[in-house]
């Protein structure tokens, strides 16, 4: 394995567009990254509004792009705008991170593994039978993915009727193929630190041993529902509020297993993880 040599900053990207996330999701990823790095490193956000943002962070404007993002599709098809021929000032290597993840070990090794692909994506293990990487984190060369934009450009809808999702496409199509790292390396809250039916009425989420990032991808569970024990942002955190919505929730009433199994306990590690 090739190490990055010393004197040059890694680079971590990310983005943010619309009201969904605000500044502090990009305030406590940059205290995350600045605690879980070596340096020297560069952090910069894509964003249409830099209102909030520590100064730290290096905000530039979104990609220019020739094109309409899709609404009330599936897949997060405005990262489309990353790849781009250019990305700001940036050349190279970037590492890419989703704002709603979780940072719990040294992430140097993100940017060491494979240095030589272009594509070196998270393995998405909620497809376990399909060889399909995950965007919520993935590192590749800056302007490497400019094909893709080229053809997503041409036919917005025909590619999401064919891939559905971003990633699938990026992993279908990246240059020379993609790459995966570790599988130990990134794990998915909802599905790998959630306790089972009934031991998440005793046990709070795990922390995984050994883990480097813990992702958020889909649905409404985010780094504060998870601190503040809620699968949904709408969820009472009380356990017995919660089981007293099999009573008064339709929806709890139509699949009681399903709304059983939903409920968490507060996560500690990812309080003390997500933070400025």
């Amino acid at each position: 394995m090739t190490q990055q040599a010393a004197s040059t900053p890694k680079q971590v990207i990310c983005i943010k567009w619309g009201k969904k996330f605000g500044a502090e999701y990009v305030n406590k990823l940059y205290g995350m990254v600045s605690r879980n790095i070596t340096p020297p490193f560069r952090f910069v956000c894509f964003t249409d509004d830099s209102k909030g943002i520590r100064a730290e962070v290096e905000c530039q404007p979104l990609p220019i792009i020739n094109y309409t993002i899709p609404v009330g599709t599936s897949g997060q098809w405005g990262k489309s705008r990353l790849w781009s021929k250019q990305l700001g000032d940036l050349t190279d290597n970037v590492l890419f991170m989703d704002l709603d993840l979780v940072i719990v070990d040294n992430i140097d090794g993100f940017f060491d593994y494979l240095p030589e692909q272009e594509v070196v994506m998270t393995r998405n293990i909620t497809n376990p039978l399909e060889k399909l990487g995950q965007t919520s984190l993935f590192r590749f060369r800056v302007g490497c993915l400019y094909p893709l934009q080229q053809q997503f450009s041409t036919n917005q809808m025909a590619t999401i009727e064919k891939y559905r999702y971003e990633q699938r496409f990026v992993t279908k199509n990246a240059p020379n193929g993609a790459f995966f790292y570790p599988k130990g390396w990134v794990k998915h809250f909802r599905y790998q630190c959630r306790r089972n039916f009934p031991l998440n009425y005793v046990l709070p989420p795990k922390k995984p041993v050994g883990t480097k990032i813990v992702i958020f991808a889909g649905g409404e569970l985010n780094p504060p529902e998870a601190i503040a024990g809620k699968y949904h942002p709408d969820y009472p955190s009380d356990m017995k509020a919660y089981l007293n919505m099999l009573k008064t929730s339709p929806e709890a009433k139509k699949k009681p297993l399903r709304h059983l199994r939903y409920f968490i306990l507060p996560s500690k590690w990812v309080e003390e993880a997500w933070r400025e």
